[in-house]
């Protein structure tokens, strides 16, 4: 049976009941979830209210919460739409136990406004995740991010294996379709290994496809979606990530537990 990580994203931008706010709330909820599948959890530098800052007071509190009971990956995110600098954006590097990152490609609409990744910030961002052996995951919002994640490559900012996250579904950039995914990973080296975010999902088909189409991971959580389909809402991370789990058992895989999951990104530990 081929290997699946399943990667959470716990904490979402709008407050909704049951979303983790407290380092308390998404330890508990990170713990959970990592028994029931979960391998990789992504995580913003965010107070106790959410927002996204540069104070790493509360993210480090949460980290080693999670840390006590579990092994599950840590993901700092050097993204979010936000006011701050590239500097602030990228604390979350500067804190023991991550040892992977979100690295966004470049810029793309988003809604009304523009998600700003300037190319020296880009850079900024890969130099920085480099310097700390800290592994980046390649965040393309549009088919030309691809080319420059080559690109960096190619300046020795980046090393194999890739690891490429689709994000799709995202207003005003690519659209959740299972063609947009076949695109995508045709764009990439065969050697790289790829994911799929799917924004405000309504169902898991799109997450469906893409393990069909050869995805080695799958992400859900509050940040990208509530949904469980067919009109339901989910009241916890805890219940996607089971849903989830079940689907990709369903389809005749099988989940990967962090050990492994480190072993296919090719991390240190």
């Amino acid at each position: 049976m081929r290997p699946i990580a399943i990667y959470v994203a716990p904490v979402g931008a709008v407050p909704v009941a049951g979303n983790p706010l407290t380092p308390r709330q998404i330890a508990e909820d990170t713990i959970a979830c990592v028994k029931a599948g979960a391998s990789l959890v992504h995580l913003h530098v965010r107070d106790e209210q959410g927002r996204l800052v540069e104070d790493t007071s509360v993210f480090r509190t949460t980290i080693d919460m999670i840390r006590r009971e579990t092994d599950v990956i840590i993901q700092g995110s050097t993204g979010g739409m936000s006011d701050l600098s590239a500097a602030d954006r990228c604390t979350a590097l500067q804190v023991e136990g991550v040892e992977m990152a979100s690295l966004n490609l470049g810029s793309s609409n988003f809604g009304d406004g523009v998600y700003v990744n300037s190319p020296a910030d880009i850079r900024y961002w890969a130099q920085e995740m480099k310097k700390k052996r800290i592994k980046p995951e390649l965040q393309v919002f549009e088919p030309g991010m691809v080319e420059t994640a080559l690109q960096l490559q190619k300046e020795g900012l980046l090393d194999d294996p890739l690891l490429f996250s689709f994000s799709l579904g995202f207003p005003g950039a690519i659209s959740a379709t299972a063609k947009s995914c076949l695109f995508l990973s045709e764009l990439i080296p065969c050697s790289a290994i790829w994911s799929v975010v799917h924004h405000e999902m309504n169902d898991f088909s799109l997450l469906a496809a893409a393990l069909a189409m050869g995805a080695s991971a799958i992400r859900v959580g509050f940040e990208d979606s509530l949904s469980l389909g067919d009109g339901q809402m989910a009241q916890s991370n805890l219940e996607i990530v089971s849903r989830i789990a079940q689907l990709v058992k369903d389809l005749g895989y099988r989940v990967m537990d962090a050990s492994e999951t480190r072993r296919m990104l090719g991390l240190q530990g």
